[in-house]
Formats: structure tokens, C-alpha cells, sequence
């Protein structure tokens, strides 16, 4: 099994940065029954750079992997996970993790390995990178989303495309007016940081 050696890197603050556990993606894979294993690996480019193993108990989960800090000694962690559960709107159950960290005990859908266990991202003071976005860094990320739904070049620069095929027109009409919306925010935000001046300002 893989383990985790590096330990928290300081100045990455994202969550996006971390390895994670989703709890709402084992529930929809049908994972949560007790006495199944999960194993989770990450890879890097194609090459496995971490894994653990979660097995599955009533109320709770154990977390399995072998952990080192700046290249120190391995060191073999096991350690439960208390789950909780709500009441969905339209029957069943919602399954929640418990954060492990002292004193937390929050009740959340994704725990991150910022250090020595995971736990949640407010106890490792993680954001979501969105909320560390510009308003240009929003309407930039949000238009190469419908670029990419069109199959058309990253960057607003690059021109637009043509309708994909089997698109329904009334789709793209709505998707080349949101994509403009945005590229006209991204290319005000542009101009007015560059301090150059358009026929909208006279």
C-alpha cells in the first residue's frame, strides 16, 4: 500500500491541492455497506503517488495508510471515522463524515489529508480555489467551461468555433450568449487594468 510522504505543503492553501475523500461519491457507488474495503489510490501523470484503504463498519469507517513527514520513519495509521446520517427530502438517508480532528466533530461530505489524518477543511484552514478567484479569473474559468462544451479552443483570444455537430441550435444560441457575456467581462477587466480607455468610457 502507498502512504503519504511529504506531509502538508505550507503556501498551497486550496483544497483543490489536497488529497480527499468524498463520502457522496462512495454512498452513489453503493460503497457504504458494512464489512466492504474500499481502496482509494492517486496517481500522478499515470503513476500511483498515494493510496489508502477504508473499511467499512456500522456507523463508522476506518482509514488505513502509512503516513510520513518530511521524509522521516513510516508510521502505520488506524484510526475510525464516525458517520451521522439525515433524512433526504424524498426518502432514504444522506451519509455524513464526522471530522476525526480534537475538538471538531463537524459533520461534512469531504475530508482532505493536510497532514497527519484527515479531517476537514476548516480545521486545515483550506479554501475552495474559486473563492480565491478574481472577478476576471471567474468569467476567464467560466468561459473556457462553454468552450470546452463547444469543443472550441481554450481562450477567448482564439476566436470562437463552429455549432458541434448534433447540437441543438437553440443550445448553442444559449451557450454562445453566455460565452459572450463572459468574454465581455473578462476583456472590460483586461482594458481597465491595462488603463486603456474604449468608446464605452467617452
Amino acid at each position: 500500500m502507498g502512504g503519504y510522504g511529504s506531509g502538508r505543503k505550507f503556501g498551497a492553501e486550496c483544497t483543490e491541492d489536497y488529497q480527499s475523500i468524498d463520502i457522496r461519491r462512495w454512498q452513489r457507488d453503493g460503497y457504504l455497506m458494512p464489512g466492504r474495503y474500499i481502496d482509494c489510490q492517486w496517481s500522478r501523470y499515470g503513476e500511483k503517488i498515494s493510496a489508502i484503504n477504508a473499511k467499512i463498519k456500522v456507523g463508522r469507517i476506518r482509514l488505513i495508510y502509512n503516513y510520513r513527514r518530511n521524509g522521516g520513519e513510516w508510521e502505520s495509521l488506524d484510526y475510525p471515522v464516525r458517520l451521522q446520517t439525515t433524512a433526504c427530502n424524498y426518502g432514504g438517508v444522506r451519509y455524513w463524515f464526522t471530522c476525526p480532528a480534537v475538538g471538531c466533530g463537524r459533520r461534512i461530505a469531504v475530508l482532505y489529508l493536510g497532514g497527519k489524518i484527515f479531517a476537514c477543511r476548516h480545521c486545515y484552514q483550506l479554501v475552495y480555489k474559486s473563492q480565491r478567484e478574481t472577478v476576471d479569473d471567474r468569467a476567464a474559468r467560466r468561459a473556457n467551461k462553454i468552450r470546452a462544451k463547444l469543443n472550441w479552443e481554450p481562450g477567448i483570444l482564439n476566436g470562437n468555433g463552429w455549432k458541434p455537430k448534433g447540437m441543438h441550435w437553440l443550445t448553442y444560441d444559449h451557450l454562445v450568449a453566455t460565452h459572450e457575456n463572459y468574454s465581455n467581462q473578462l476583456l472590460m477587466g483586461i482594458t481597465a487594468k491595462l488603463g486603456i480607455v474604449t468608446d464605452r468610457g467617452l
